[in-house]
């Protein structure tokens, strides 16, 4: 039944059950929150939550997460009921995967779903994702060959049988961890977050009077879809392309994409893009997908919801084999390093359409520091492997980040995570949980790029083992160090990252590499580009800038044309 042939009470009705859905998919994410027991999700929000129908279509998903877990889980389901079609499952059956091409794109991401039944009738599934610490191989970092090198790979399985765990799964995962009471505690996490979805679910189809989702769900997609062709019809119809070139792994990689506008659909095609490597910075499909479509829809829709009904409408493609698409078993564990430019990319071919409403190029990828302790490092020597083993162990992520570019209009935003959205790890909670000393975290002064409205700033970081005696491991997977974030409309690129010792000696952007014994790891992110020509700062702005240290006087007369003493 479409929407025009539903009656006034009947749409209102429809509303106001929305409402409640979208009400409970975000208690399902705040539950797992708080239930979680890895930083990652716990203080990061690094997660995803939703529900679907029973046909694998998602109808809610919760704000809080990352578009990466969210826009790739919207397709996961679809795989879990090929391998489960709903006639299998059964009342408190859990289905578990961190399958990179069924799930949200590399081994470290757990996704569960769990049926939910309605006076015997299957009337939905709910799906949640985590990242968790860690996954055994060679733990997060780039340097995999294939995805056999980067951890335990689990199909899609039954994580539960009728409200009861199979001991034999989660036997073989925690045999495979290195860190398996926070990961057992985080799979505990995603069943318990998708049993409270499911229970409130149930309360809401008893309190609207309704046998099923389906034709709630129907509503939703419709409506959605019908918002999003609105929107669409907003923007000029034509094909823009952009080319994004960055670092790579040890050589640069080319981005390219053709953006098509069309009559109720936006198609982007990334033919062109280089090939897949032998690194873990391979992208699976699904992810692909994920971020493209979150970069059309901060510029396009942004205010429709996001489910089946207005992801429809963006439809990505990108030739198999090539780093965007990859095959398995590519490894894939750094996804993130050229997924999350995505945005910019197409950013850059609709800035083609619509000037006045794209902003310049940003930091963009992560810049995550994951810091190990405790366990060897190929290559090293007989010294620093003792000085490795010499500390206790541990495995500590701190989600980093640089500045975005810079928005018609408004400065960029510095040292926030966009496009992944999750936010940063306290550094008292890393500190009380790993024998780290974080001595600086401050804005780094200059690394805005320089424009008419200035790109945000990175930050620097400075960190040591609490045992002077002690090295540690950088697994580093960093961008935009050779291939800074470029300006836009005359604005200048913004700083390129940096890693280093406080010895002075450079280390590599990505790789695992030793912190020495005493040494200090000293971490410089990168800024977003700037926006229209510099000379057109205003004054006032300018000066605020130099005052509070973000611009110094020297790039004050160099970039900007204006001599400007600080006060």
């Amino acid at each position: 039944m479409s929407t025009q042939q539903h009656t006034p009470q009947e749409r209102i009705r429809f509303q106001l059950a929305w409402n409640r859905l979208l009400s409970v998919v975000e208690e399902q994410a705040q539950v797992l929150i708080r239930s979680a027991f890895g930083t990652a999700t716990r203080e990061a929000g690094d997660l995803s939550a939703g529900v679907f129908l029973p046909d694998g279509r998602m109808i809610a998903q919760a704000v809080t997460g990352t578009p990466g877990h969210v826009n790739a889980m919207a397709e996961s389901v679809k795989h879990f009921l090929k391998v489960f079609p709903p006639d299998t499952l059964k009342d408190g059956d859990v289905l578990l995967t961190n399958d990179p091409w069924k799930g949200t794109g590399h081994l470290f991401d757990m996704t569960m779903v769990s049926p939910v039944f309605h006076d015997g009738a299957l009337v939905a599934l709910f799906a949640s994702t985590l990242h968790v610490i860690d996954i055994g191989g060679i733990g997060s970092s780039a340097d995999g060959l294939e995805v056999y090198h980067e951890g335990l790979f689990l199909p899609i399985l039954r994580f539960f049988h009728q409200h009861q765990v199979d001991p034999g799964v989660l036997a073989i995962i925690r045999a495979n961890v290195r860190e398996p009471e926070q990961v057992e505690g985080d799979l505990y996490a995603l069943v318990a977050c998708n049993d409270i979805g499911g229970r409130r679910l149930k309360s809401l189809l008893t309190e609207f009077q309704l046998a099923d989702l389906d034709a709630l769900g129907g509503y939703i997609v419709e409506q959605s879809a019908q918002a999003m062709r609105q929107a669409i019809s907003q923007w000029p119809q034509g094909t823009w392309h952009n080319t994004l070139v960055i670092d790579g792994y040890d050589a640069p990689i080319t981005l390219q994409a053709s953006v098509t506008v069309q009559a109720g659909k936006i198609l982007v095609d990334f033919d062109g893009t280089s090939p897949s490597v032998t690194r873990g910075i391979n992208v699976v499909k699904a992810y692909t997908d994920a971020y493209t479509s979150f970069g059309i829809r901060c510029l396009i829709g942004a205010d429709v919801p996001n489910n089946a009904g207005s992801l429809s409408l963006v439809e990505v493609s990108a030739p198999e084999g090539s780093i965007l698409n990859a095959r398995f078993p590519a490894a894939v564990t750094a996804r993130h390093i050229i997924g999350q430019m995505l945005p910019d990319v197409v950013f850059g071919a609709l800035r083609q359409a619509r000037a006045d409403q794209v902003p310049a190029e940003g930091a963009s990828s992560l810049w995550n520091l994951h810091l190990v302790g405790g366990e060897p490092l190929a290559g090293a020597t007989q010294a620093e492997q003792q000085s490795l083993l010499a500390g206790r162990r541990f495995n500590a992520t701190s989600f980093s980040t640089g500045g975005t570019g810079a928005r018609p209009g408004k400065d960029g935003l510095s040292v926030t995570s966009y496009p992944s959205g999750v936010r940063n790890v306290s550094l008292e909670i890393l500190e009380s949980a790993n024998p780290l000393v974080f001595e600086q975290k401050e804005y780094r002064q200059d690394s805005g790029g320089p424009g008419t409205v200035r790109g945000g700033l990175g930050q620097t970081i400075v960190v040591r083992h609490a045992d002077p005696q002690a090295g540690m491991i950088i697994a580093a997977a960093f961008d935009r160090v050779v291939h800074p974030a470029r300006g836009a409309l005359g604005g200048q690129a913004g700083a390129g990252g940096r890693l280093e010792l406080s010895s002075g000696a450079v280390l590599r952007a990505k790789g695992r590499q030793l912190i020495p014994a005493g040494e200090r790891l000293v971490v410089h992110t990168p800024g977003g580009g700037g926006l229209g020509d510099p000379a057109e700062r205003a004054d006032a702005r300018l000066q605020r800038d130099v005052q509070y240290g973000l611009v110094s006087a020297a790039q004050a007369e160099d970039a900007y044309g204006r001599p400007v003493a600080p006060t």
